[in-house]
């Protein structure tokens, strides 16, 4: 069993990527650390409490970090997460679940040293940016980092080349591959190229709601908003969920594949939190980026399903 911390932004898909984490035997949630991104850094620890509670495993601990990007404003994607950041679910606050005094980079600094524990990143890389500037052995000493994040062939969602999180706080999406550069590591990239193929549609939920009632319902609470978003700005009959699938990657490697590139994430201009990935190999540096390009969509579902459904053995049809 895989110990990983979740460090997340919640947001609807990554309340999703939480039920997956916890419904799969291969990993040991040891905590999740929450970042301003897609919800204000204290809405996204009360959603994750919610998103928790609602699994029954309050057990689990949650720490606030960041409350803002390393340099620029910051912008929340609560027009596209509604007004609570769960799809104007508005779920009732969990009681007694006071914010710990112990930071997100406090607790990371104290689990990460062993060198047994892997960090999957949905949000914005703000926390990890601080990790490194305060103990980077601490980061260097992650297992494996995987990160929703970037773009390479894709266009962006919320400017022409840029994917949220990066574009959200593009300085520490660039402390963060710089420092893997420089220590001959790889960041596992889940970008808009493979997220983009993962769409839960309306079909996909009414199957949900009949195989489990109660976790359908949930589901659909927290996305109604998020379907009307896509239909509205993207016209897409669904909602694509990205979190869920870096969850899933990490969990079984072969949903996705890829190429090892090195990248750079740009922080300045038009292109503001672009990854520039270079496929070529122009620059003649090794690479700091195993960058996913291609997804088995159905491997995603057959594996995502049954188990947020609690479904006994995952589909084979």
């Amino acid at each position: 069993m895989e110990k990983i911390i979740i460090d997340c932004d919640p947001g609807i898909d990554d309340s999703l990527a939480i039920m997956l984490a916890l419904s799969s035997p291969e990993v040991e949630v040891i905590g999740i650390t929450i970042v301003a991104g897609n919800s204000p850094s204290e809405l996204g620890f009360m959603n994750a409490k919610r998103v928790l509670k609602f699994l029954g495993r309050l057990d689990i601990p949650v720490y606030v970090g960041a409350d803002r990007p390393r340099v620029r404003n910051y912008v929340n994607a609560l027009d596209t997460h509604g007004e609570d950041g769960l799809g104007e679910s508005f779920l009732p606050e969990v009681p007694d679940q006071a914010i710990p005094k112990e930071s997100a980079v406090e607790f990371m600094k104290k689990s990460l040293r062993g060198g047994d524990v892997s960090v999957i990143a949905l949000g914005p890389l703000t926390n990890l940016a601080e990790l490194i500037d305060s103990d980077i052995d601490s980061f260097l000493s992650i297992k494996r980092l995987v990160s929703m994040g970037g773009n390479f062939r894709s266009h962006g969602n919320c400017s022409p080349v840029a994917e949220y999180n990066y574009w959200e706080d593009p300085d520490s999406a660039k402390v963060v591959f710089d420092a893997m550069y420089e220590a001959g590591r790889e960041i596992e990239m889940v970008g808009l190229d493979v997220t983009r193929k993962i769409v839960l549609t309306p079909e996909n939920l009414d199957d949900m709601k009949r195989e489990n009632p109660v976790v359908g319902d949930f589901v659909e609470r927290i996305t109604k908003f998020y379907f009307k978003f896509h239909w509205e700005w993207e016209h897409i009959r669904g909602c694509v969920i990205n979190d869920p699938l870096a969850v899933a990657q990490f969990i079984k490697p072969t949903i996705l594949s890829g190429i090892e590139a090195f990248t750079e994430v740009d922080t300045l201009g038009i292109s503001m939190g672009q990854t520039v990935v270079d496929s070529m190999g122009f620059y003649r540096k090794h690479s700091n980026a195993l960058v996913y390009t291609t997804v088995d969509e159905k491997a995603f579902w057959d594996l995502f399903l049954p188990r947020i459904l609690g479904i006994k053995g995952e589909r084979n049809e």
